[in-house]
């Protein structure tokens, strides 16, 4: 299990050396526990949060890969409303299936462009 953290941080690390937000492009940065899923827009630029949901605030019911499609519809609603269109995708390490590829679906088909 420690290796496998390793590799993750590993590859985290690669890519957050590769992309950064800014303003007008911000970073969505999505976090997984084994009970919530977490995302954010973050401009590095100025080291600010300028969005972010998670699952702790739904009221939803289903399973964890339905949960994180609401939570990137939900995200994507909140970027509208902050005048966000486009961002750069950050996927924090994790594979892009499953939970992170739910997320990142629901919040282009809400209208996030990346």
């Amino acid at each position: 299990m420690v290796q496998k953290d390793n590799r993750r941080l590993k590859i985290k690390t690669r890519i957050r050396s590769k992309i950064s937000g800014t303003a007008e492009r911000p970073r969505l940065t999505v976090f997984r526990s084994n009970k919530q899923i977490y995302a954010q827009l973050i401009d590095d630029e100025a080291g600010k949060t300028l969005v972010s949901f998670s699952s702790r605030g739904l009221e939803a019911e289903g399973n964890k890969k339905e949960i994180a499609a609401k939570v990137g519809a939900e995200l994507a609603k909140r970027a509208k409303d902050a005048n966000v269109s486009t961002v750069v995708f950050d996927r924090n390490g994790y594979l892009y299936h499953g939970r992170v590829k739910a997320l990142a679906d629901a919040a282009r088909e809400a209208g996030l462009k990346f």
